[in-house]
């Protein structure tokens, strides 16, 4: 099968497999979609979803969740894990929202990248899902798939092993809406005790997919 072939079959069969794809955490604007990502760091989204509605109670936007104590932040996301360091950069990056930003958040990397608690991978999420950007942000799960079936559209970038970026595939750059197919596919896959894909996991998505790495 031609990379082409290949990479037009798996767009197919991700297509097929799943339809749609919701951004898996509850969110209502970019703000709340930066929290919400933030909070999401060594926490399932599942959990994420169930701490979120009670914060943005208190405040669904920076103008609002500067003035929140951040003793009061840190009591609604401790179920989230490292709810020190989340509860303190919520409330500093929602300050510096208001005084740099116009309390928007900005829709470029460095800028996003500049707030307390903002990495790549958090500022990726929020620009693909956010602002439509075509970010793919890649954590451990995702740069072993890259290894593996997906390999046809993803390139690891030179001493950044942790940054994957998509390649043309058929002409046209791969859809925000494919890297959550993806991630659909590393969750089905992944087993409880070590989510991240091993060979045989990754051997199983190839081949429901229908590729063979044998």
């Amino acid at each position: 099968m031609l990379k082409k072939e290949r990479a037009d079959f798996i767009l197919t069969r991700l297509n097929e497999l799943y339809p749609e794809t919701p951004v898996p955490l509850d969110h209502k604007n970019n703000f709340t979609l930066l929290v919400a990502v933030l909070l999401s760091a060594q926490c399932t989204d599942e959990r994420v979803n169930k701490v979120t509605p009670s914060l943005f109670k208190l405040a669904d936007n920076p103008y609002d969740m500067q003035h929140i104590p951040v003793e009061k932040i840190y009591k609604v996301v401790r179920p989230c894990g490292l709810a020190p360091q989340k509860s303190s950069a919520i409330s500093k990056l929602s300050a510096i929202l208001v005084e740099q930003f116009g309390g928007q958040v900005p829709n470029d990397f460095a800028s996003l990248e500049s707030l307390p608690g903002v990495g790549h991978k958090t500022a990726g999420v929020v620009m693909s899902q956010g602002f439509g950007f075509p970010a793919f942000p890649v954590d451990t799960h995702i740069h072993r798939l890259a290894q593996g079936p997906f390999s046809v559209f993803l390139v690891t970038v030179p001493l950044q092993p942790m940054h994957v970026i998509p390649l043309l595939a058929d002409g046209q750059d791969i859809q925000n809406g494919h890297t959550v197919q993806i991630v659909l596919c590393r969750r089905k896959f992944g087993s409880k005790r070590s989510p991240i894909p091993s060979y045989w996991h990754i051997k199983r998505i190839s081949s429901l997919i229908g590729l063979n790495l044998s």
